[in-house]
């Protein structure tokens, strides 16, 4: 398979030349300390496998790190199998495993799914075929799209969806799902992707796919079948924090064009979708801009109104945060919709106000809560200190409310960018 040079543009989508004989398709599985369950896992995978998937395979274990006996089932599955290959690494991360793997491989189509095979293996060969057809770039198993069955507790659906939503929000995905451990990409595309790519762990899947995105790429979905593994080593909190770090740094990025995602871009197709690729970076600085400025006036406002209540009106602490909060909310919603996102006339003009004091909402409950907190923390605090915990509590609030106007609020109608085709 011929590569493109670095400094060129991808060509023109495809399908793959490849004979049956040849290795298609390289199945990474990342792993950490698995000695338990590794062995069946590849197992049951060379099976299917080899019993559905019509072209050449390879399921290369990448071992990162594992302190346990993984190094030992992992070698010995290479003895066992000839399809199977061994990869260890002296760092942990599953980001480096893939990046690492993918980068030696010589299969047209890389993929990549979890040791626990959470997800049904009959989605595999749906997965893979629009790569192998030229038809898409890339390819991810969907728990969040129709058609997909998901059986797992409710704090890991809240995490799931709460995370997408930050993705769509705030970073303006369109896929639907990220986190879902179930992936695949044409290796062309992957040898020119992942040099952009800087996580090293679990936000890279999020960070491969929005940039691919940005760059005009075509991603395949499809439903998948998904069992939670409730022995599950992920330590949600932590990876939460991490996936946070990501969205700034790639939302930063993207903002400020810093990264080169002209040069990913495919020639036109026949599919007009591909004359239609928006350029979603276009306009975010200076939203940023405009949103910190109607904000930083918007604060001062808020607490000259909150001041004036609580200290020349008398009023209660947490009347004063909410009447302060509504009146600054409204002119802030005003201020934004016309400065920042440009939006002129009378057109949803009360829906916008009406959305916009859902966010209110939001924005009460945190500022309140704050308050609360307080209060029970030092039984009778001082006017300084609840002005110093309102202000925290706010620029919290402050970075949701953008994601919040931008990717709802003041977001283009589907049937408008239409139109605009």
């Amino acid at each position: 398979m011929t590569q493109s040079p670095p400094g060129a543009a991808l060509p023109a989508r495809a399908p793959l030349s490849v004979g049956r004989a040849a290795t298609v398709l390289d199945v990474v599985i990342p792993v950490f300390n698995e000695e338990d369950d590794l062995e069946r896992c590849v197992r049951r995978l060379h099976a299917h496998l080899t019993a559905t998937f019509p072209y050449g395979f390879r399921i290369t274990v990448a071992d990162n790190a594992s302190t346990d006996r993984t190094p030992e089932v992992s070698a010995r599955l290479d003895d066992v199998f000839d399809e199977v290959t061994a990869v260890r690494l002296e760092e942990k991360g599953r980001g480096r495993a893939l990046r690492t793997v993918w980068a030696l491989s010589e299969a047209p189509v890389l993929a990549y799914m979890d040791v626990d095979l959470s997800t049904d293996l009959n989605a595999l060969l749906p997965l893979v075929a629009p790569l192998i057809s030229g038809h898409s770039d890339l390819a991810i198993g969907s728990r969040l799209t129709g058609g997909s069955r998901v059986v797992r507790g409710t704090k890991r659906e809240f995490v799931s969806r709460a995370y997408n939503l930050l993705l769509r929000t705030g970073l303006a995905a369109r896929f639907s799902d990220a986190q879902c451990g179930f992936k695949a990409i044409r290796k062309d595309v992957a040898d020119r992707l992942l040099p952009l790519v800087e996580d090293t762990g679990w936000f890279f899947d999020t960070e491969l796919l929005v940039l691919a995105e940005r760059a005009g790429l075509r991603i395949h979905e499809v439903p998948v079948d998904w069992i939670d593994d409730p022995r599950s080593s992920v330590h949600v909190l932590r990876t939460a924090t991490d996936d946070l770090r990501g969205v700034w740094r790639v939302g930063r990025a993207l903002a400020t064009g810093a990264l080169p995602l002209d040069r990913l871009r495919r020639p036109f197709g026949d599919d007009p979708r591909d004359r239609a690729v928006p350029d979603l970076s276009v306009g975010i600085a200076r939203q940023v801009v405009g949103f910190c400025l109607v904000g930083a006036v918007s604060t001062c406002l808020y607490l000259a109104l909150y001041s004036f209540f609580r200290l020349g009106a008398g009023a209660p602490s947490q009347l004063a945060n909410a009447v302060a909060l509504l009146l600054s909310a409204v002119a802030n919603t005003a201020a934004n919709r016309r400065l920042t996102f440009g939006v002129r006339g009378r057109t949803r003009a009360v829906r916008h106000q009406a959305q916009g004091l859902v966010v209110f909402a939001i924005g009460l409950v945190l500022t309140s809560g704050s308050l609360a907190a307080l209060s029970l923390a030092s039984g009778s605090p001082s006017h300084g200190a609840e002005v110093a915990v309102l202000v925290t509590a706010n620029l919290a609030a402050t970075v949701l409310r953008f994601l919040l106007l931008r990717g709802w609020v003041f977001a283009v109608p589907s049937y408008e960018r239409e139109g605009e085709r």
